[in-house]
């Protein structure tokens, strides 16, 4: 049988394709074969390359579904390309699995709203409630209620955000909180002039965000020559992983060193979980990622290892391992610990997702690179908290 995996080998996301082709190699001992019953099945693992493009992600599902002969299709990575890969697993008739982003933007980026079933695509990951949750919670830890300054792209992302139901407002409001939209903008950016005018005629002291690197930069560049220095950033999408070269500009990173900018930690060395699949801990893949490869180690390893976790399981455990329809079936019904935490199918929220929980961390400069303390553990209170929020 064949474990087809669906990775950005180049192009923009490359980056972040590295955690899931390094977890395929050190796997790659246990990913040999898998037991199910009393029965040995020796498995393949094909890799394609998305190219960080979605036309071409959907492409590469279906030379591994028709070349090679796929019973299940992993990935990760990318807002478009992820659901790219989602879409053309459905129309195959093919189970996949995917992780990194979150359930209400892999739900509406393909068309449907929460409660909709699919029938051969899994997901697992976190709420756009959860995150505002966790953001809320390192903003009260200066004082408050806040007015806080959004800034959003006027693209999917920025449109979920601003739901009035599925967004950050339903938690925030809830907990006193005042959102303050700064004005959608298009990404790339190459002006904020207008949010940064906004943000001072609110006098928003904090400010939310789910900005690339360059956006965050230029943003936070443009604010301080006004005269504004926020107190505190919240950002879910580049802080989550700053150390990795998504862009090639040393004078980003540096425009951004300074700022105060904390994001929500769905994986660390300090997560107190083990691989289901060979014992491994959290510190100990940070560990081997950094022995390895030289690099520092990424959130999204952990995601990557609990991926492939979950498909040996499914193939472990379903009816028929080398029946499409049998594996989905057990993907839908799937609860396991894993290096990245405890995944549950069938508890939701909605059908095909499964929840992982949040802490909030904030990444500091050091000697050594960038390092991530985890200030805020109220809603995952098995991870210890590392450190203290620091404001400006």
């Amino acid at each position: 049988m064949t474990i087809g995996v669906v990775a950005p080998l180049t192009g923009r996301l490359a980056p972040l394709g590295k955690p899931l082709t390094y977890v395929l190699e050190a796997l790659a001992p246990q990913l040999t074969h898998v037991r199910n019953g009393n029965r040995r099945y020796d498995v393949t693992v094909a890799v394609r390359d998305s190219r960080s493009d979605p036309v071409t992600a959907q492409q590469a599902v279906r030379d591994l579904v028709t070349l090679d002969q796929a019973h299940i299709v992993l990935t990760m990575a990318g807002t478009q390309v992820l659901p790219a890969v989602a879409d053309a697993c459905e129309e195959l008739r093919v189970p996949c699995l995917s992780t990194t982003f979150p359930w209400q933007a892999y739900v509406h980026s393909r068309g449907a709203d929460p409660g909709h079933a699919f029938r051969w695509t899994y997901h697992f990951a976190w709420g756009l409630d959860d995150i505002a949750t966790v953001f809320s919670r390192m903003w009260e830890q200066i004082d408050g209620p806040h007015t806080v300054g959004c800034l959003w792209n006027d693209d999917l992302q920025g449109s979920l955000l601003r739901d009035h139901e599925y967004g950050f407002a339903p938690v925030t409001s809830a907990r006193g909180h005042t959102l303050a939209d700064l004005g959608a903008y298009h990404e790339p950016a190459n002006d904020f002039q207008t949010q940064v005018a906004r943000m001072r005629e609110h006098g928003a002291a904090i400010v939310t965000s789910a900005a690339t690197t360059a956006d965050l930069a230029l943003f936070h560049h443009q604010a301080r020559r006004a005269g504004l220095r926020p107190r505190l950033i919240t950002c879910s999408r580049w802080l989550t992983y700053p150390h990795t070269h998504t862009t090639t500009s040393p004078d980003i990173h540096a425009e951004l060193a300074d700022a105060r900018v904390a994001t929500l930690v769905y994986w660390s060395p300090n997560h107190p979980y083990r691989s289901s699949l060979d014992g491994t801990s959290c510190a100990d893949l940070a560990h081997s990622y950094q022995r390895d490869t030289g690099e520092s180690w990424l959130q999204p390893l952990g995601l990557a290892h609990a991926l492939v976790e979950t498909a040996h399981h499914a193939l472990s455990t379903a009816d028929d391992p080398t029946d499409h329809a049998s594996i989905a079936h057990t993907l839908a019904g799937t609860t396991l610990s894993t290096i990245a935490g405890a995944l549950d199918w069938k508890r939701g929220p909605t059908p095909n997702i499964a929840l992982l929980r949040l802490a909030g961390g904030q990444w500091h400069p050091g000697p050594k690179g960038p390092s991530l303390s985890i200030v805020t553990n109220h809603d995952a209170p098995g991870i210890p908290v590392t450190g203290e929020l620091q404001p400006t």
